[in-house]
């Protein structure tokens, strides 16, 4: 059984910055994705990165350039550094992990890919 917990939201102001971390417990397999997705009030849940067992990642168009994804295998730890923030990726923050499967960094990009799940971190961006 895999557990997962996330960290490091909170309040910030356009433009600044927030680091998110991920703590994994249990048996994160070599053929995982680790993956970060965002809920915006009264929205549906989005895929905003990935990051394989290798370090291969994948970012949504919405925060290519400003968030990067990495991961430290040993301490089962995903990270997201989140910079130049806008109002509009305020929204809580989920980290989620599964089996890659047949899937490639650029299609495992729906919830339902994912069996595992945080309960999620709040982000919240004033303008």
């Amino acid at each position: 059984q895999v557990q997962l917990a996330e960290s490091g939201g909170g309040l910030v102001q356009a433009g600044g910055s927030l680091r998110l971390s991920c703590a994994a417990s249990g048996s994160i397999l070599n053929n995982y994705y680790m993956a970060w997705f965002r809920q915006p009030p009264g929205k549906e849940r989005e895929f905003i990165a990935l990051i394989s067992h290798m370090g291969k990642t994948s970012y949504s168009d919405s925060v290519e350039g400003r968030f990067t994804i990495g991961r430290e295998n040993a301490r089962g730890t995903l990270f997201l550094q989140m910079n130049s923030l806008k109002s509009e990726d305020t929204a809580a923050y989920y980290c989620a992990t599964g089996p890659r499967g047949a899937r490639t960094i650029t299609t495992a990009r729906s919830p339902s890919d994912y069996p595992y799940w945080g309960r999620g971190t709040q982000v919240t961006v004033s303008s």
